[in-house]
């Protein structure tokens, strides 16, 4: 039987492949971690590794996937992935430093791949509504492989081995990988130059900054951003320590997963929740995810717990979302979709860097896990009180 895919279909399968296996090596890497004998605090140092190639190559990653196709471009970003993941079997795991040089590869990989998962789609429909369409779709892809990555692809880590979850993230790299030689190659523009391209990335990003509505939403998602990557990392080491459950069970990333879902709940409740013309108001919720994520360290009753969770989440998704669409609109006027999103992914990567660190160092001076939870609260805080005063520039 001959089966021969459409090309949006294989990149959303390509899409959803790649973004489950970059959800999945995260519980890997934690995994190695703990058999190595570090404490749970330095997958935080070793998520900054990830996050580091989206500040340093986001002015050049747009340019990089514009001037070459955009199908080849998913390829190298999938390879690059794969070898990230290919450089577990052989360094020595017991030193902190290769294993951020794995993750700091796999970071690379998602840094090329991501404006090419977007840019391609102009490419492979036939109209606007074919675009929005097929934006919405790669989007649900996209969280679908955070769930099922976060909760399957963690269970999966914590049930096996790590030799073993390392194969298996890498044969789905690799079946991603597959996917893209369905997707037709198109010609890039190779007239682009990569000096011209990132001189105009800082005046681009300067462009947005100083527009009070863009940079109210540039700092929001980022605030956002920030401490999903840390709560994430934390919650990890948190649930085994408060609830007494085995660091090794499939209900730990069952646990994590809660949020991911509490966030899509929030999502689509947002636009009847928040106003575009009043956007500013999902400050309230973010004081909501602020005030959630001071009490819940101090819980020991799982359901309790989960249900904490799901409302950090679904207060997180009201927050962002209108947001996120604002800047999208603005955006797309202003300097285009596709480079508001680079501009938008360095400053979100650049906060999570940042809050990772500043997470790692609470807990490396010996504050605790809860402790260092509330940390991030409270510098969660800290830009909700700027974008307070900061939103009185904004006209609507």
């Amino acid at each position: 039987m001959n089966i021969r895919l459409k090309p949006l279909q294989a990149l959303y399968f390509t899409q959803f492949l790649s973004a489950f296996a970059d959800n999945m090596i995260l519980f890997v890497i934690a995994n190695l971690l703990r058999e190595n004998g570090f404490s749970p605090a330095m997958l935080a140092l070793v998520s900054i590794s990830f996050f580091l190639p989206y500040v340093f190559l986001a002015p050049l990653v747009g340019p990089f996937a514009d001037k070459h196709a955009k199908s080849i471009v998913l390829v190298i970003g999938n390879l690059i992935k794969a070898l990230g993941v290919v450089l577990l079997f052989f360094i020595d795991q017991s030193s902190i430093m290769m294993l951020m040089l794995c993750y700091f590869t796999v970071g690379v990989g998602a840094v090329v791949y991501s404006p090419a998962k977007y840019g391609i789609l102009p490419e492979l429909t036939r109209n606007e509504d074919e675009l929005f369409h097929a934006n919405a779709r790669i989007e649900a892809y996209t969280i679908f492989a955070i769930l099922t990555g976060i909760g399957g692809g963690g269970a999966i880590a914590n049930m096996t081995a790590p030799l073993i979850s390392s194969g298996i993230c890498l044969l789905i790299y690799l079946l991603s990988l597959g996917m893209t030689f369905f997707i037709p190659r198109m010609r890039g523009d190779a007239s682009i130059r990569y000096g011209a391209e990132a001189r105009r990335f800082f005046i681009d990003f300067q462009h947005l900054m100083n527009r009070p509505e863009t940079s109210f939403a540039l700092i929001g998602t980022g605030a956002f951003w920030m401490s999903s990557a840390v709560l994430r990392v934390a919650v990890l080491a948190w649930i085994p320590l408060a609830l007494g459950i085995n660091p090794e069970s499939f209900s730990v990333s069952l646990i994590l997963a809660t949020t991911s879902i509490g966030i899509i709940a929030g999502a689509f409740l947002a636009p009847k929740l928040i106003p575009l013309s009043h956007f500013t108001r999902s400050l309230t919720y973010g004081f909501g995810m602020f005030l959630i994520i001071v009490l819940f360290p101090w819980t020991n009753i799982t359901f309790v717990a989960i249900c904490l969770l799901l409302l950090v989440g679904f207060m997180g998704g009201v927050f962002i979302i209108p947001m996120n669409t604002v800047l999208q609109d603005e955006g797309k006027r202003m300097v285009g979709s596709g480079k508001t999103i680079a501009i938008q992914n360095f400053i979100e990567n650049l906060l999570m860097a940042v809050g990772s660190g500043i997470y790692y160092l609470i807990t490396y001076i010996g504050i605790s896990i809860s402790g260092a939870i509330v940390g991030q609260g409270l510098l969660l805080l800290g830009f909700l009180l700027y974008l307070v005063k900061y939103r009185r520039r904004i006209v609507r």
